[in-house]
């Protein structure tokens, strides 16, 4: 999408609304609810076993220098926002659907995110296993690759993959936290399952670009 009043695209507005949303935000509160390191310049969040800056005057997130992609930014500015004043994890991985008030967002989930997981990872399980170890995935015993991945230090998610014989295509699935909401804006949940494929497709060495899930 682009907007020819300004020169710039509706995304980066966006992500420029949130980022002065930031800003108003009580970063040591933040610190507190989320444990997150801090020093007088950058607060530091770990994202998929990356550790992301935010810069405490001017609330710009970068990864390594660079700003991390579109869902990431908004993954995390909307954690800070819509996260509940004592939210705790379950532990409890569930399937998408048990999810609380994800359900109008299963049908694309299941077209674009775990459609996109299967495709890249049909005939690559040795990558896609090596990929959940470099995002520090803890193994699991169900399908021909199961792991546990971090999404925060604080939450989890795992991802499911058989795959393809003579008689099957390629099946994927993924498990949250059944507590996830209350981390997030429940349409977020779909840009962390995204985020997940993206940086797993990232280690594996897979060119990959991400579509941009969010739409508020």
């Amino acid at each position: 999408m682009y907007n020819p009043e300004n020169k710039t695209s509706n995304y980066d507005q966006v992500i420029e609304n949130w980022r002065q949303k930031f800003l108003e935000m009580d970063q040591e509160e933040l610190i507190r609810k989320f444990q997150l390191e801090a020093d007088e310049e950058f607060l530091y969040v770990v994202y998929f076993s990356r550790k992301l800056r935010i810069n405490r005057e001017s609330g710009e997130i970068t990864d390594e220098g660079k700003r991390p992609g579109f869902d990431t930014v908004m993954n995390i500015y909307n954690t800070f926002y819509y996260s509940s004043n004592h939210p705790v994890a379950s532990g409890n991985l569930v399937a998408f659907r048990q999810v609380k008030r994800v359900y109008p967002f299963e049908a694309a989930y299941r077209r674009t995110i775990i459609s996109r997981l299967q495709d890249t990872f049909s005939g690559k399980t040795d990558a896609l296993r090596k990929a959940c170890e470099a995002l520090g995935g803890t193994p699991l015993p169900q399908g021909d690759v199961g792991y546990v991945l971090p999404v925060f230090p604080f939450l989890n998610i795992a991802v499911l993959f058989w795959d393809k014989d003579e008689e099957f295509d390629a099946q994927a699935n993924m498990l949250f936290d059944s507590e996830i909401t209350e981390f997030m804006h429940e349409e977020n949940v779909v840009c962390v399952a995204a985020d997940a494929v993206y940086y797993l497709t990232r280690a594996a060495g897979i060119v990959f670009t991400t579509a941009k899930c969010y739409n508020k």
